[in-house]
C-alpha cells in the first residue's frame, strides 16, 4: 500500500472522525511516550510545530532547558481499533527535531535511520523478524500487578489449560487491525509466558512495531483484567523473557546474501562477517540490547542460557543462532536480548557492527556446536557498561549525546541495585552475622 502524504494523514483523520491524535516516540529507556493533540491541531502537528522538553525525551530534568518539536512520520498513521470510531483516537510515530528542523542528537529512531543511511552505501538490505515473549499476571483490588500468573501452562498448551488463549488471540487480531503480519503464537515453557512472531520488515518499520506491540499488549492484557510483563527475569524460578531477532540480508537483485552453497554450513562469506562484527562488539551491544539489572538474571540462570559470545546452529547458549533453512531462508537470530531494550539504538548498533564486520572482511568463527570454550558476553549490568565505556565503535554510532546520558542513567540504575539490602541478604546473614 502507497504510504500516506500529511495531507492524506489529514483527510484520513476526517474520514474516520478521529479527534484526538496521539503523537508517539520513544525515549531513550526505550519507553513509549506520547503528546495527545486534537485533530484542530493535527496540521500544525504534521507541520512538525508541537513542541516539548528535551528532558521528556532523556529521562531527566536539570536545571536546563531545550526545545524540541516532534516531526510525526505520515507512513506510522494508524487508528486505535479498540477506541469508538465516533471521536476515535489515532496515532503518528515522531522524530524529535531541533527549532531548526535537524534532528536532536537524543531522537534514538534518528539514530537508526543514521545507520540506515550507512547502508544504503552498501547496496543491502536488510529484514528483521521478531519473536517477542512476555507473561501474564494477575493484578490486585487497586489495579496493581501482582507476580502470580493466571495459568500454569506450559510450552504450546492449549485451553483449559492455558488460561490466557483469549487475551492473546485478541491482542493477535488487535496488531493485525493496525498492519502487523503475524507469523504465530503461542504459549510458552513458563506459567502465564506468551510468545508472538512479528514477520520480517524493514529495520525502521520493525522497531516502530516493536515499540508499538508492547503498547497493545499492554493496553489488550488490561482489557482482560490482567497486566502484560515485558520483565525478562519475573518469576525466580522459571524461564524468563526474551525477544529474539531474526536478521536477513539481501541483494538489490533479491538473491540472499547470507547463503553460499559452498560455504561453511551454506553461509556466504558476507554471513561470516557480519555475524563476526557482531560478536567482536558484543558486550557493548549487550549494555543496549538487556539494559536492565533484571535482563542479567535471566541471562545466567538457566540452560537456555544465550551467554556464549559466538554462533551455532544447535547451541542454545549461544547468543546468536543460524536455522536450519537455506537458500532464500537463510537468516541469522540474535537470541540475546530482551524486549526492554530500544528497540531503535538496538537495531543501530547491529546493523553498523555486522556491516563493519563485512566492510574489514571479518572471519567467521567456528561454530559453537562444537562446544569449544567460549568467552561468554557480560553477566550482569556493570560488565555490561563496562564494556560499552570501552567500546569506541560503538559509542560513535551512539552519539556522544546519547551514549553519555544512556551511561548515566544506566550507572544510576546499577549503583542503585549496588547499594540496596535485598530480601535475599537479610534470610542470608541476619540471624547468623
Amino acid at each position: 500500500m502507497k504510504p500516506l502524504t500529511a495531507q492524506e494523514v489529514i483527510e484520513k483523520a476526517k474520514e474516520y472522525h478521529v479527534k484526538f491524535v496521539r503523537l508517539q516516540f520513544t525515549d531513550i529507556h526505550g519507553s513509549f511516550k506520547n503528546v495527545a493533540v486534537t485533530v484542530e491541531e493535527l496540521e500544525r502537528a504534521m507541520d512538525g510545530r508541537i513542541g516539548f522538553d528535551s528532558a521528556v525525551l532523556e529521562g531527566k530534568f536539570g536545571p536546563r532547558q531545550t526545545d524540541i518539536f516532534l516531526r510525526p512520520d505520515p507512513t506510522t498513521f494508524e487508528v486505535f481499533p479498540w477506541r469508538p470510531r465516533e471521536g476515535a483516537v489515532a496515532r503518528l510515530i515522531c522524530d524529535a527535531v531541533s527549532a531548526e528542523g535537524k534532528p536532536y542528537p537524543g531522537c534514538v529512531r534518528s539514530n537508526l535511520r543514521n545507520s540506515l543511511e550507512v547502508l544504503k552505501e552498501t547496496a543491502l538490505e536488510i529484514s528483521v523478524g521478531a519473536e517477542i515473549e512476555f507473561f501474564l499476571f494477575h493484578i490486585d483490588q487497586q489495579g496493581h500487578p501482582i507476580p502470580q500468573t493466571h495459568d500454569n501452562a506450559g510450552i504450546c498448551d492449549l485451553t483449559p489449560v492455558d488460561l490466557g488463549e483469549n487475551a492473546r488471540r485478541d491482542m493477535v487480531l488487535t496488531l493485525e487491525e493496525m498492519g502487523f503480519q503475524i507469523v504465530s503464537s503461542h504459549h510458552e515453557i513458563s506459567p502465564g509466558q506468551h510468545e508472538i512472531v512479528l514477520r520480517e520488515d524493514s529495520p525502521l518499520s520493525m522497531a516502530d512495531k516493536i515499540a508499538t506491540f508492547k503498547f497493545v499488549v499492554r493496553t489488550i492484557a488490561q482489557r482482560h483484567g490482567l497486566h502484560a510483563s515485558f520483565m525478562p527475569k519475573p518469576l525466580p524460578h522459571h524461564y524468563g523473557s526474551g525477544m529474539a531477532l531474526s536478521l536477513g540480508l539481501w541483494r538489490q537483485d533479491g538473491e540472499n546474501a547470507l547463503a553460499d552453497p559452498t560455504g561453511t554450513c551454506g553461509l556466504s562469506s558476507m554471513a561470516g562477517g557480519f555475524m563476526a562484527g557482531i560478536i567482536n562488539h558484543a558486550g557493548a551491544i549487550t549494555a543496549i540490547t538487556n539494559p536492565l539489572v533484571n535482563s542479567y538474571k535471566r541471562l545466567a540462570n538457566s540452560e537456555l542460557d544465550r551467554v556464549l559470545k559466538g554462533w551455532s546452529e544447535g547451541n542454545r547458549n549461544s547468543m546468536i543462532r543460524v536455522p536450519a533453512q537455506r537458500g532464500k531462508d537463510t537468516r541469522i537470530v540474535l537470541c540475546s536480548p530482551d524486549a526492554t531494550c530500544n528497540p531503535y539504538l538496538a537495531l543501530s548498533l547491529l546493523i553498523r557492527a555486522g556491516l563493519q564486520g563485512i566492510k574489514e572482511q571479518m572471519v567467521l568463527p567456528a561454530s559453537l556446536d562444537q562446544d569449544l570454550p567460549s568467552e561468554r558476553i557480560p553477566g550482569n549490568l556493570g560488565e555490561a557498561l563496562e564494556a560499552l565505556r570501552a567500546d569506541e565503535f560503538v559509542q560513535q554510532i551512539l552519539g556522544s549525546h546519547t551514549f553519555n546520558r544512556y551511561m548515566e542513567i544506566k550507572q544510576q540504575e546499577w549503583d542503585e541495585f549496588q547499594y540496596h539490602v535485598h530480601p535475599w541478604e537479610l534470610e542470608k546473614y541476619l540471624t547468623n552475622y
